[in-house]
């Protein structure tokens, strides 16, 4: 059999998705056999929690990598191509690599297809992370940063033991698949702890706080509470944000390596970059990506804007998803905008740009004033317009939408579901 390409990997991942999200870690399990358990042939550092996942990650692996390291990162989701989710030596995967791995990874999952039920298979996610965690084997990392797709417990990435757990935050989310409740979501998310490891927290809310502190005692870990005020580094991505994300990374890396080296930590701080996230991506006017897809994130976001913004008028694009809170979310972003153009997004359960305007009024009767446009690239151009040479665009309210203006023109609505 011939090598895949790029295109015919990301085909069958896109393929895997008509299978949706299924809970559950036998199928993932089986998958691991199949591919003779590459998963136990690193360390490992879990990253859980609702917001600040994927910048944590890259923040670890990169102190990491600075102390002689060689770090592979697992992340999610991706913004152009898949190739962005598995990193080793601070760089996405070749194409080609990636590529094979998935081909690997398709040739086990049909093996596992074949042992399970009427209508059940290896999902894209499953499968996704299994091309990861072989690569990563294959590439002889050291030690890889997983982040978790969604939750913890049942997650696919949640087939290794990891020495150092983090937990980001906790907010509400996914109550669908996780609980009603910031303790049933924290509950689910911590179990990834495994028994005699090291948990490192960052500030959280009493409820999940008292679960952190449970989930140690209950597996005899160790467990290290970051402090808000943490001192500051100097970072090379912009938001205040990203201040909270760093003190947890330099946590998880201690935790990990025992020591560090402070010129080491600083270098890792410096060259750390994070894709969508207060991504700087024109000026004149300045032009601002941010993938903030729910309150607690838009707050953050909301919090960094004087930094970002340096005076100058806000002009926002957004586009919300059905299933996201977005009456939360546009009570954090609107007072912090001079105007706002309402977009849509490549994604099916994108709410309309009029229904946003409505929901809007109702949260801020006295809020900025807003027009429609439902195509992101317009959208976008509008505001640009409206903000001239002096202003700032600022991008937010889904991953989809920051995707879909990275994307090239003729590659458009090709991201897999979060």
């Amino acid at each position: 059999m011939s090598d895949w390409t790029l295109e015919r990997a990301e085909r069958e991942l896109l393929d895997r998705e008509l299978f949706g999200m299924r809970f559950g870690l036998d199928r993932m399990h089986r998958l691991m056999t199949a591919l003779d358990l590459p998963q136990e042939r690193f360390a490992s550092i879990r990253v859980v929690g609702t917001n600040g996942k994927s910048s944590t990650v890259r923040m670890i692996a990169a102190i990491l990598e600075r102390h002689g390291v060689r770090a592979g990162a697992y992340l999610s989701p991706h913004l152009v191509s898949f190739t962005e989710r598995v990193r080793v030596g601070g760089h996405d995967i070749a194409p080609r690599d990636f590529a094979r791995a998935v081909q690997r990874a398709t040739r086990a999952a049909g093996k596992v297809d074949r042992t399970l039920g009427e209508g059940d298979r290896v999902t894209q996610f499953e499968l996704l992370t299994a091309a990861a965690y072989s690569e990563l084997a294959r590439q002889e990392v050291e030690v890889a940063v997983v982040e978790a797709g969604l939750g913890g417990r049942f997650d696919a990435t949640n087939v290794i033991a990891s020495r150092v757990s983090v937990l980001t935050n906790v907010g509400l989310e996914h109550t669908r698949w996780l609980g009603p409740t910031l303790t049933d979501i924290a509950r689910e998310k911590l179990a990834v702890v495994r028994e005699g490891s090291i948990l490192v927290t960052g500030p959280l809310e009493p409820e999940a706080e008292v679960e952190a502190q449970a989930a140690a005692e209950r597996r005899r870990a160790r467990l290290v509470t970051v402090a808000a005020d943490a001192p500051p580094a100097a970072l090379g991505v912009r938001g205040a944000f990203q201040q909270a994300n760093f003190a947890l990374a330099r946590a998880a890396a201690q935790a990990f390596l025992g020591r560090l080296d402070e010129g080491a930590v600083a270098a890792a701080a410096a060259e750390v970059v994070v894709p969508g996230r207060c991504e700087v991506v024109g000026s004149d006017p300045l032009t601002v990506l941010d993938g903030a897809h729910n309150p607690a994130g838009a707050r953050a976001l909301a919090a960094s804007l004087p930094e970002l913004a340096e005076g100058r008028e806000v002009i926002g694009v957004i586009s919300i998803l059905d299933d996201k809170d977005a009456a939360g979310m546009l009570t954090a972003l609107l007072g912090c905008c001079a105007a706002v153009v309402f977009t849509s997004n490549p994604n099916p359960r994108a709410l309309s740009p009029a229904t946003l305007q409505s929901l809007a009024r109702q949260v801020a009767p006295d809020g900025p004033p807003s027009e429609l446009e439902p195509d992101p690239r317009r959208a976008l151009a509008r505001a640009r317009d409206r903000a001239g040479t002096a202003g700032m665009v600022l991008v937010t309210g889904s991953i989809y939408l920051v995707a879909d203006l990275k994307r090239p023109d003729g590659d458009r609505g090709r991201l897999s579901a979060l």
